[in-house]
């Protein structure tokens, strides 16, 4: 039992996992789950309640049983007790001010990512400011690699993400070029295919592959089907670079998703196995978004931003090269307009850098929720001064398959422009060569006859 007094109202909180939801702020899937603070003065009541539990506490009180539920095991039995060492005395609200402080560096943070939980993550998090946010996640510096290098600080990626409805490889294949040209791609060339048939994902596989061959460019690819389709293909040989899935922070979610943790080991050991990294072998690609647990009726009672920093749990497991919080692709059911979709983002690159993930964001709303593109221009700069390591690059900003809003290649552009950033210094050496952006980094016009364009296209 937790509990503040305010004036000569005692607000009383059952057990941890209600104190964590009443703490969080405000957001339409919560209250969907009927999980949330009744009154703005609860909330704050159960923040400052939240602010005294020691970060101890989090060890010996799971939020979901240990016996129901892998991901809880997985917390507790891989929780690294000497780099929890330096912070094991302090509360939440400690945690936050020893954040926060100037002597705790990028060095140090690094020091203690594998003994912080992904619950004493979202906790920090609720007594956490937009700025303070940022603050924290910009010292944090998750750096992966495969055939080139991403995060380091100073250098903001993307991925190219050229979906199309029917999967017509040559619309394909037009939007990569474009992309490509616009300086996009070196986070991955991701496409989400429209059907999940074996041989259309070794189609698509072999497109961007023989693009990358042909043009010697140091990027990654990855096909975003189901995880037991690219197993299948793998066992047939396809040019696989990064396996891709998306995950929930519980057991139950998972199932629902149709993956567990012995499928993902599977997985991640049969990618690990074709060796086609040049510089590094950080292997799988993951996706999340708050409100997964939700929709599948897998939440077990825990508020939604809590149930997704579980989910960086099974990521952090598998060394991955990228990590995408798809944020306002759920809908306003669960982050229902700007203002909760920007705090979910920040909270979510937050936790996701503190853990030690390579997080970036999908800075995306659906049609029917009360955002529009000038709260993503919004967040998009929020998220470049927090160091976030990726972000979408898609035709005109607008998925044509999924049919939502996310960023452009021009968007990117932007956020290197005006904050001084640079694609990973791999991919940008190859632009440089290419004839794209020149030595500062500004875009070049594109000749008719660029390679690129007759060597695909025609």
């Amino acid at each position: 039992m937790y509990k503040f007094t305010i004036g000569n109202i005692v607000y009383r909180f059952d057990d941890l996992k209600s104190l964590l939801a009443k703490a969080s702020p405000y957001r339409t899937g919560d209250v969907l789950a009927g999980v949330c603070a009744e009154s703005y003065e609860e909330r704050i009541a159960a923040q400052i309640a939240l602010a005294d539990v020691p970060l101890k506490t989090f060890l010996n009180e799971v939020i979901i049983p240990y016996e129901k539920d892998e991901i809880t095991r997985l917390i507790i039995d891989d929780h690294d007790n000497i780099s929890f060492n330096s912070i094991s005395h302090l509360t939440v609200g400690e945690f936050r001010d020893w954040l926060l402080s100037d002597e705790t560096d990028t060095a140090v943070l690094k020091t203690i990512e594998a003994g912080i939980t992904p619950e004493m993550a979202a906790a920090v998090s609720k007594l956490m400011r937009n700025q303070d946010l940022i603050a924290v996640a910009k010292k944090c510096e998750v750096v992966t690699r495969f055939r080139d290098t991403i995060g380091l600080k100073g250098h903001f990626s993307t991925r190219l993400q050229p979906n199309h409805p029917t999967d017509d490889l040559m619309g394909i294949a037009a939007s990569m070029i474009d992309g490509l040209l616009y300086g996009s791609g070196d986070a991955v060339i991701g496409i989400n295919p429209a059907t999940d048939s074996p041989a259309m994902v070794m189609n698509l596989l072999k497109l961007i592959d023989n693009v990358r061959l042909q043009f010697d460019i140091p990027t990654q690819s990855c096909i975003l089907s189901h995880i037991t389709t690219i197993l299948e293909l793998i066992n047939k040989g396809a040019p696989v670079d990064l396996c891709f899935q998306s995950i929930g922070g519980t057991e139950q979610t998972n199932t629902s998703f149709g993956i567990n943790m012995a499928l993902l080991d599977e997985a991640y050991q049969a990618t690990l196995s074709l060796n086609r990294g040049t510089i590094g072998q950080n292997v799988m690609y993951f996706e999340t978004g708050q409100g997964s647990e939700l929709s599948a009726n897998a939440h077990h009672g825990v508020d939604q931003q809590t149930c997704e920093a579980r989910a960086y749990a099974v990521a952090r497991k598998y060394k991955p090269l990228l990590v995408n919080t798809v944020v306002g692709f759920i809908g306003p059911e669960y982050l229902y307009d700007g203002k909760q979709i920007i705090r979910a983002a920040l909270e979510d690159h937050f936790c996701g850098k503190l853990l030690g993930l390579p997080m970036g964001v999908d800075i995306c709303y659906t049609n029917h929720a009360e955002a529009d593109q000038d709260d993503m221009d919004n967040l998009l700069t929020l998220l470049g001064v927090a160091g976030c390591n990726f972000i979408m690059g898609i035709p005109g900003s607008d998925d044509i398959m999924l049919n939502y809003q996310s960023t452009s290649f021009h968007d990117a552009l932007y956020v290197r422009k005006v904050l001084g950033l640079k694609p990973a210094p791999e991919f940008e050496n190859w632009l440089i060569k290419q004839g794209i952006i020149d030595e500062t980094g500004s875009l070049l016009p594109v000749n008719p006859g660029h390679k690129l364009l007759t060597g695909v296209l025609n």
